[in-house]
């Protein structure tokens, strides 16, 4: 049996092809319009549904924080604990790599 193999050449930068699409497209959009590199470019849109989507993880928390200081029943805490997770929606889609992309 021969040993695992580490990975060769340089470590991925973007998980698919379609992130490296996006994150070419946001370079060339920056580099046109005379912004610095560090600029993020989105749309209102986006913008406002991660804000809605900010919007409804504060209150979701805020039910929990409260819900805490009543000594709430653990069915009660569990509901507000699915509530808060479900909320939270699929943010690791939103996670931004800290590394500048190549």
């Amino acid at each position: 049996m021969l040993p695992a193999q580490e990975s060769v050449g340089r470590p991925r930068l973007y998980c698919g092809q379609a992130c490296r699409q996006r994150a070419y497209e946001q370079r060339s959009a920056t580099a046109k319009a005379g912004l610095s590199a560090d600029v993020v470019l989105v749309t209102r849109a986006e913008l406002d549904g991660l804000q809605d989507r900010l919007y409804q993880l504060r209150c979701a928390i805020e039910d929990v924080q409260t819900l805490l200081t009543e000594k709430p029943t653990k069915a009660e805490l569990e509901r507000s604990l699915a509530d808060l997770v479900r909320s939270t929606g699929r943010l690791d889609r939103l996670w931004l790599n800290g590394r500048q992309a190549g």
